[in-house]
């Protein structure tokens, strides 16, 4: 007998109700009454053939709020309203059964069953539901209270910005928009301290107002990823990069999380992928690497709101299954750090950490390794002159012997210094440059060009996004400012991989039509201007051309 079933629950109270089974329909759609603030999707019995349940909340215009997945591996599946910011009174939950001896039975559209609890007390406040305050709190408390509640309403404010100046307006073609600043400054921040929802939306107006929302929906498939920052782009072979997370317009977390990137005709297609436990939530501030030998990404850390995480996820890319590592070690939660791959191991370094939960307390100077052959972290002993706490910062990996680390912040600091550490040696030594070096920035997106070269570009001062670019030589430790018509948008957390690209139509503010040569490219993707402009467009510059230009 196949006792095979799936079930939800709605609602702190609610009993667990039957949507599918293994005699009735394969598909089923309930309507989530307004007062339903959670819920619970899970399975239970066996699962034969059966491959998943796909599940999508979505509202009065069928558009996804958010979307997950039961597996055999991955038999429960939960939501909660103040997660998912876009989620109104109309939701409706959707659930398919794939694979197996699929029924012909239409449709079935269900209510939920209504609950009465035995006590008669007033429901708590939605206010109540959103906080967790418990008992009275004292002066200080309230005002950590507030900075936990900026901080979650504004998940892309900068910790050191101290002025009110922002960066002009670039459109570029692609581009999404949003309402808000990517980083507000912090005489916007104090404005914002202790306001409600209206109070945060009326500062909001100052940037310029989001469409509403039915003049920007769609029915149609996504052809490419939403416009974002934070993500992470990372290669995994000479025409294909996978693209994970990130955030977007009015600070929600991207519903569209991954994609893959195919050079060959610079095409995006919707990455499906399976699991064998948890799956990475979404987040910003994550890092991506790939390991040629195993053929695996790791995805390591990042934050979501009031939540950070010191998680490793693995994406095998020839089964398109995740896994989650049970790592031994300690390694505290960071978010904006940098990842390295050398001989198969991760060296993670610097980041914003939270202490004590969920706060962000300030920026790590430490190293830590991650030994996949071991799920093991340990801290090596460094010597040398190491760099100070930071998070934003770049480290390229140069001639597979060396990690040079530039710029980033600590609050209230930026940095453009640089640091190279011996990989042979261990050793970390301050680099004294020579040339024009870029100005002190934080979230800019870094690549290596050659053996000896690596570029920085944007990023984010305190005050502005920024637009520039410049390549390090490393065998004369001279800087070279470079100039790109491609590379003059204002963008700051965006992501930039170099490739192998087919000929192909490039599109800039300055020259729509350029032409790009086959061969190898420089690709930047997403990021935002601060100015409430989140970008989904791909610009690409050919490496030679950067090259040619020092």
């Amino acid at each position: 007998m196949d006792d095979f079933g799936v079930y939800a629950v709605f609602g702190v109270n609610g009993p667990p109700q039957k949507l599918l089974s293994a005699e009735g329909s394969s598909r089923v759609r309930v309507a989530v009454p307004p007062s339903v603030r959670q819920v619970v999707l899970f399975s239970s019995g066996r699962w034969g053939e059966r491959i998943c349940v796909n599940a999508e909340l979505s509202d009065s215009d069928r558009m996804p709020i958010t979307i997950g997945k039961l597996t055999p591996y991955n038999k429960c599946l939960s939501w909660e309203q103040w997660e998912e910011e876009t989620w109104i009174d109309s939701v409706t939950l959707n659930v398919s059964l794939e694979g197996g001896n699929l029924s012909t039975e239409p449709e079935v559209i269900m209510a939920v069953k209504e609950y009465t609890p035995k006590d008669t007390a007033a429901p708590p406040a939605a206010r109540e539901l959103h906080g967790k305050r418990k008992r009275e709190q004292t002066a200080e408390e309230e005002e950590g209270n507030d900075w936990t509640k900026r901080r979650e309403e504004e998940e892309n404010t900068c910790p050191n910005a101290t002025t009110e100046k922002t960066t002009p307006v670039r459109k570029v073609r692609g581009q999404a928009k949003g309402s808000q600043k990517l980083f507000a400054s912090g005489a916007e921040t104090t404005k914002l301290k202790g306001a409600g929802e209206k109070g945060a939306a009326e500062m909001q107006g100052t940037v310029g107002r989001t469409p509403p929302q039915s003049a920007v929906r769609t029915k149609t498939p996504l052809a490419s990823p939403s416009g974002r920052w934070g993500q992470t782009l990372c290669p995994i072979d000479a025409q294909t990069a996978i693209l994970i997370g990130g955030q977007g317009a009015r600070m929600q977390f991207c519903k569209d999380p991954m994609w893959k990137l195919c050079t060959e005709d610079v095409s995006w297609v919707a990455a499906e992928t399976l699991a064998e436990g948890p799956t990475p939530e979404a987040r910003i501030g994550h890092t991506a690497i790939y390991d040629p030998d195993s053929r695996r990404i790791f995805v390591f850390g990042g934050s979501k709101n009031k939540k950070w995480f010191n998680d490793v996820h693995i994406l095998d890319t020839q089964s398109w299954k995740w896994t989650m590592v049970e790592a031994q070690g300690k390694v505290p939660p960071l978010a904006y750090h940098s990842c390295s791959m050398f001989q198969g191991e991760l060296f993670v370094l610097g980041g914003v950490f939270p202490r004590p939960n969920p706060e962000p307390d300030g920026c790590s100077d430490s190293l830590y390794i991650f030994d996949p052959r071991l799920s093991i972290w340990y801290q090596p002993i460094v010597t040398g002159d190491k760099p100070s706490p930071r998070s934003g910062h770049s480290a390229c990996v140069m001639q597979e012997r060396k990690i040079y680390v530039f710029g980033g912040w600590d609050t209230p600091v930026c940095y453009n210094d640089m640091y190279m550490l011996d990989l042979g040696l261990m050793e970390f030594s301050a680099v004294k440059t020579t040339g024009n070096p870029p100005s002190p920035r934080s979230w800019h997106g870094s690549a290596v060009l050659s053996d000896t070269k690596f570029l920085i570009h944007g990023g984010y001062n305190g005050n502005n996004a920024l637009s520039d670019a410049f390549v390090f030589d490393i065998d004369t430790n001279s800087w070279t400012e470079v100039s790109a018509p491609e590379l003059s948008v204002p963008r700051a957390g965006h992501s930039i991989i170099t490739m192998e690209t087919a000929g192909h139509r490039c599109f800039s503010e300055e020259d729509e039509d350029a032409d790009v040569n086959g061969g190898r490219a420089l690709l930047v993707f997403g990021g935002g201007d601060n100015e409430g402009n989140f970008y989904s467009d791909l610009t690409t510059v050919a490496v030679e051309e950067l090259l040619g230009a020092i």
